[in-house]
């Protein structure tokens, strides 16, 4: 029986060994690459967080690092889909879908952009805020005025004093900006689905 163990053991070391050493060996490209970007050698860092993910395709930096390359260099499209892939391997990954919120609003898909800024994180203040000034880029006003409502809602539920008091003060001067334009017939406010229609249905129409 001792044997059997300890024969079981040295088999699971030596599986998870190799899969450690390229999870060890992408993350040092990872830090190659940035050095590359560091340093303006684009091409450079592009090649080497390939070569990272082609050594462990749920390496998170190298994903992201790819992403967010690929979008300053204006490479939309190939930015959407570095985050896409890295969402198959990694569907928690917040960061890569929020990566690719930001790159399919710079493309015009605001619906899609909107669904992947607010999935898993309809009650976060931080992406509401972020939503906000999206509509207020827009001139979205109404769409804004109902967001910062919901974070009114979200600051009071987090006793968040300072959150609230800014949240409060926004939804005044939006009051007073949209008029009788105020999304009173939004759907109710705990209802997260419907919240979500409602500002995908303003962003199509675009406020």
């Amino acid at each position: 029986m001792r044997r059997l163990v300890l024969l079981a053991a040295t088999i699971a070391i030596a599986l998870a060994t190799p899969r450690e050493a390229s999870a060890s060996s992408a993350l040092e490209l990872v830090q190659s690459a940035r050095a590359h970007e560091a340093a303006k050698e684009d091409d450079l860092a592009l090649r080497r967080y390939m070569e990272a993910l082609s050594l462990d395709p749920t390496c998170e930096e190298a994903y992201l690092g790819l992403g967010s390359l690929r979008s300053r260099r204006g490479d939309l499209r190939e930015a959407e889909r570095v985050y896409t892939v890295a969402l198959e391997h990694l569907p928690g990954l917040r960061s890569a879908r929020l990566g690719r919120a930001y790159v399919r609003r710079a493309l015009g898909a605001r619906a899609e952009a909107m669904d992947d800024l607010l999935r898993g994180a309809e009650e976060d203040p931080a992406a509401l805020r972020v939503l906000a000034s999206w509509h207020a880029e827009e001139g979205q006003t109404p769409a804004q005025l109902a967001v910062w409502r919901r974070i009114v809602v979200r600051a009071e539920a987090n006793h968040d004093a300072v959150l609230l008091h800014e949240a409060r003060t926004t939804v005044r001067a939006l009051l007073i900006i949209v008029g009788p334009a105020d999304p009173v017939a939004q759907p109710t406010m705990d209802d997260k689905g419907g919240m979500r229609r409602f500002l995908q249905t303003l962003a199509r129409r675009g406020g």
